[in-house]
């Protein structure tokens, strides 16, 4: 009871508290795990598509710009001109706006999964205050350390930055030598190799950070044995109220045997684990009808009523067994018992002086 009373967290979530955490947003995700596979993933996706790219702006630039072009440009269709430029641009950049949209949706699925919230979607004004705004960001000292990693990773960047080009730093001081297409494939080589290597430096560093929020969110999500106990309470309902409900569904049960046992030619048992009443009347049915069943201690109360009622019991383990758990109530029994219970309601008829199993042992 100390260890409950104190309040201490050493039981995992449960799957209630952590769904309610996601539809807060209190998941870990990275932004910088995102903006680092998308730098790497664009520039990749940029070696592979920007010739194609390139080639197509420029062939639209130049159907745009020649003399044919200019002299068919009149008031009334340069909407329709502008239109298809518009239009032929954006089949060009399509494929690579796809593939960076792509990877962005997948990065961050993979993060936090599918997962869509209406609610955070609504205006919040609070989060439009500048003085909460920064009161958040320097509260408990966090400001100063996101500060500090801030800088240590602007540090890192740069150091990463210089080592791409340290060793083209003459290549870049001869450029003014080059012609245009040189230098332009001189600095979208350098521009690569910055991107690829920056885009490493914050992916790890990212996923160090992602694994740490996780870390801690899970830290935050722990509940005592208490909370625990409350939740189940909660999700099952008021343990007076599921004993109420038992108690009816009891009462009704019993209402239930109490009407129907008494219909009953005879009552088979295990002896004491199964009790099953059967009826058979040969003017409306075709087999003898499972008219109550029970186990524990619904069969003793079974074979109560039997004696009560002067209804023969009759142990017969295998039968009982198996027609407990084959037939539901009002249910006929399966033809493959025919055979048995024709024997047990000739035995019983005769100790009654009935003569009904002649019609049933006929049709068995």
């Amino acid at each position: 009871m100390a260890e409950e009373s104190n309040g201490d967290k050493t039981e995992a979530p449960t799957p209630k508290r952590r769904e309610e955490a996601r539809e807060q947003g209190n998941i870990a995700r990275s932004p910088d795990l995102t903006a680092a596979v998308l730098m790497v993933g664009g520039m990749y996706m940029l070696r592979w598509y920007g010739t194609r790219l390139v080639t197509m702006l420029t062939s639209q630039l130049r159907t745009m710009l020649d003399h044919n072009s200019m002299s068919q440009v009149r008031t009334e269709n340069l909407g329709a001109l502008l239109t298809s430029s518009v239009l032929n641009i954006g089949i060009a950049i399509a494929p690579l706006l796809g593939g960076v949209m792509l990877i962005a949706i997948l990065v961050n699925a993979a993060q936090t999964g599918l997962i869509f919230n209406p609610g955070r979607l609504a205006l919040n004004l609070n989060a439009l205050n500048p003085t909460a705004g920064f009161s958040r960001l320097f509260s408990g000292g966090q400001g100063l350390v996101k500060l500090g990693m801030s800088l240590m990773k602007l540090s890192l960047v740069g150091l990463m930055a210089y080592s791409a080009i340290h060793g083209k730093i003459g290549q870049i001081i001869l450029s003014q030598e080059y012609t245009f297409v040189q230098i332009f494939g001189m600095a979208a080589d350098i521009i690569f190799n910055i991107a690829i290597r920056v885009g490493i430096l914050l992916f790890v560093l990212a996923l160090f950070d992602y694994l740490w929020q996780r870390h801690r969110i899970e830290q935050s999500l722990k509940m005592s044995k208490q909370e625990v106990k409350d939740e189940m309470k909660s999700m099952e309902g008021d343990p007076r109220l599921k004993a109420r409900r038992r108690q009816v569904a009891t009462a009704r049960l019993k209402a239930m045997l109490k009407k129907d046992v008494p219909k009953a030619d005879v009552v088979v048992t295990n002896p004491t684990e199964f009790a099953v009443a059967l009826q058979y009347d040969p003017n409306s049915m075709n087999a003898p009808k499972v008219v109550a069943k029970g186990q524990g201690y619904i069969a003793a109360r079974i074979r109560e009523l039997a004696i009560e009622h002067g209804i023969p019991i009759l142990e017969r383990k295998p039968l009982a067994r198996a027609l407990y758990k084959m037939c539901q109530v009002g249910q006929e029994v399966p033809e493959q018992y025919f055979s048995a219970i024709a024997e047990i309601l000739a035995y019983v008829y005769e100790l009654n002086g009935k003569f009904k199993q002649k019609h049933f042992a006929k049709a068995g």
